[in-house]
């Protein structure tokens, strides 16, 4: 059975919901999940000055563990997820990155899938280039990045060929539509049937 880790990173939920479709996808291939969630890196001073981040990040913090290196090397597929944070990857996201350098010096992550999603909060506001972003640990690490492509037409409502996608128009009120979350299950279905046919 297909192992794939999702781990993402979300202040308002949008990329949550994102990373659960993708997920509930990845589980129609039969997958075994697991779904963690990155933990805040920036002081409660500036978590406050934003409503209900504190609150929104304790929440998921009590429904997901924490990422580690062993869920990374445990899995034979790696999605990560991330908001978009100035065009880029935010820095939660980023530092669980950062934590895989052991995995890297042995190559343990060589020849595991690797896929990325993302959120924004306005339209251009950087989703393709953030998943391009997450591209560049994939191939540090030696993985098979495996984006979903217009392969299905989910893609074409929905998402970009790099990633799935959502836009919350500046509004935290805002969550993926149903066909953001499509094209998300579809993401997950793909990465695992691509998963299953490279372990043989």
């Amino acid at each position: 059975m297909v192992k794939i880790l999702v781990a993402f990173y979300s202040r308002n939920g949008s990329t949550e919901l994102l990373a659960n479709a993708i997920a509930d996808g990845a589980r129609e291939e039969k997958a075994t999940l697991r779904v963690r969630r990155c933990r805040e890196v920036v002081p409660d001073a500036v978590m406050t000055q934003v409503p209900g981040w504190a609150e929104a990040a304790r929440r998921m913090n009590e429904a997901y563990q924490a990422p580690t290196p062993e869920d990374a090397e445990w899995a034979d597929a790696i999605i990560l997820g991330s908001p978009t944070r100035f065009g880029l990857v935010c820095s939660e996201v980023k530092a669980f990155i950062d934590g895989l350098g052991g995995l890297w010096s042995k190559g343990a992550l060589a020849g595991k899938v690797g896929s990325a999603f993302s959120s924004t909060a306005t339209r251009h506001g950087g989703n393709e280039l953030t998943n391009f972003t997450l591209f560049a640990p994939f191939a540090h690490l030696g993985m098979i990045i495996v984006p979903p492509g217009y392969t299905d037409s989910a893609m074409y409502a929905a998402g970009t060929p790099y990633g799935a996608t959502s836009v919350s128009a500046g509004s935290d009120q805002q969550m993926p539509t149903d066909v953001d979350l499509e094209a998300a299950r579809y993401q997950g279905r793909r990465v695992a049937s691509v998963a299953a046919k490279l372990r043989g």
